[in-house]
């Protein structure tokens, strides 16, 4: 668990980090470069999920050998079925891109937009609390939490 307080808000506990697939920790289906070690590193604190529609078909392998959960949308309404496994979680950060995104952005405790190769859909944008360049930028905040404070604080 990850335990911090930001400045203005309530402490936070994050036990959860939910990650979009494609677009935030892949680029067309394989995973990006720093992704695996910043993962390993994580997943030591956190229970580190990957919920995406697997646009490539490649999420299950691409992950095989990381200490992740995967979930393959199967519902008609991405965004809606993102929010709801995110709002079944207690003390969640978030990191995506689309704009099936904007749900679980709005249910998470913590939420971070990655404009990288896809670019990053405005209605997510607007509903992130951080915004960074790519997902290894993402990962070391949550590996260097003071950072998230300083952003934060009000």
């Amino acid at each position: 668990m990850l335990t911090f307080t930001i400045p203005g808000r309530e402490q936070l506990e994050i036990k959860h980090l939910v990650l979009d697939f494609n677009g935030t920790i892949a680029v067309d289906g394989e995973l990006i470069s720093g992704v695996e070690d910043r993962i390993h590193l994580l997943s030591k604190q956190l229970e580190i999920h990957v919920i995406t529609a697997d646009t490539n078909g490649s999420v299950v392998n691409q992950c095989s050998e990381l200490s992740i959960s995967v979930h393959v949308l199967r519902s008609g309404d991405h965004t809606k079925e993102k929010g709801e496994f995110v709002r079944s979680l207690a003390g969640a950060v978030c990191i995506g891109n689309g704009a099936n995104d904007a749900a679980m952005f709005e249910e998470a405790d913590v939420s971070i937009a990655v404009i990288g190769n896809e670019g990053c859909a405005t209605s997510t944008l607007l509903k992130s609390d951080m915004i960074v360049h790519n997902i290894n930028e993402a990962f070391d905040l949550l590996l260097k939490p003071n950072r998230i404070i300083a952003t934060l604080r009000k």
